[in-house]
């Protein structure tokens, strides 16, 4: 049975109790955070702090524990529950309060939870043989780059996709792809470019994306941030997503049309392997 962390104490999960007067039950007043963990050590832990805090910043939200106490929480619960392998979830949320649509007080403590989940992520069957990718159109809200619980919609998506057999979603606005139901999108075209959606309020700030587009220019690929449309997602010689928990995962098809040779490319096989080299030796 896991240890979990809630409101400054450790405990088993079955003994874990929040209030159905929280906001993030309530309202889904939430954000949140995926920390992978690879050799029983945190995958840029400092990257997801710094995108957390944005997100409290963004939602008029406080959270009166600092950074170096969430690494101590994170390295206990790693320790507690020997993980090697797998990802620690952290969520935050406005606090318990009787139900309105206004905000409670400004003293109202916040809510922290966090618990862990054992995943296999280096050898990943996924990645091996690359995915299948639907499109739906993006419904979410306008402010997809606040890391929100409000994952109604993607989890649909995502549902959606795999009802016609596939693995994932990449949502489409006004004819461009933003991003995948949970990760980002990547085309790369037969100059060898690597194109991403460009950062905004409609796409979530990855700190996997980061990561991985500086491993590229590392590599000396060429890289281009914009919006690009599924015919010319179709048309790429390679497409790829990136997330904390799959890192780099190829994509083979798009609505059913192969993309390139149908394989995992050798871009994406590169950033893959240079992104897991990397983030081991950075590890904390």
């Amino acid at each position: 049975m896991r240890t979990v962390y809630v409101n400054g104490e450790f405990v088993a999960e079955d003994e874990a109790k929040v209030s159905i007067f929280d906001r993030g039950f309530l309202f889904a007043d939430s954000v949140y955070e995926v920390t992978s963990v690879l050799d029983g050590k945190l995958i840029d832990f400092a990257g997801h702090c710094r995108r957390l805090r944005r997100s409290l910043r963004e939602l008029q939200m406080t959270l009166r524990v600092s950074d170096e106490e969430l690494l101590d929480i994170h390295r206990h619960l790693v320790e507690k529950n020997e993980i090697e392998e797998g990802l620690i979830y952290m969520q935050v949320t406005r606090g318990a309060a009787d139900r309105d649509f206004a905000f409670p007080p400004e003293d109202t403590p916040a809510t922290l939870v966090l618990f862990t989940q054992i995943k296999g992520l280096l050898d990943s069957p996924l990645a091996a043989r690359g995915q299948k990718i639907f499109t739906v159109e993006d419904q979410r809200w306008g402010r997809c780059d606040i890391k929100t619980v409000q994952l109604l919609f993607p989890s649909l998506a995502k549902m959606e996709s795999k009802s016609k057999g596939g693995d994932d979603a990449w949502l489409v606005r006004d004819g461009l792809v933003t991003e995948g139901s949970s990760n980002n999108a990547y085309i790369v075209l037969d100059n060898g470019t690597i194109v991403t959606r460009d950062l905004s309020n409609l796409i979530l700030h990855g700190i996997t994306r980061r990561a991985v587009l500086e491993c590229a220019r590392h590599l000396q690929m060429k890289v281009e941030e914009r919006p690009f449309t599924i015919e010319e997602a179709k048309d790429a010689v390679e497409a790829f997503s990136t997330s904390a928990s799959g890192f780099v995962c190829p994509v083979i098809e798009i609505d059913g049309t192969t993309i390139g040779s149908g394989e995992p490319g050798p871009v994406a096989s590169k950033l893959r392997e240079v992104y897991i080299t990397e983030m081991r030796k950075a590890a904390i």
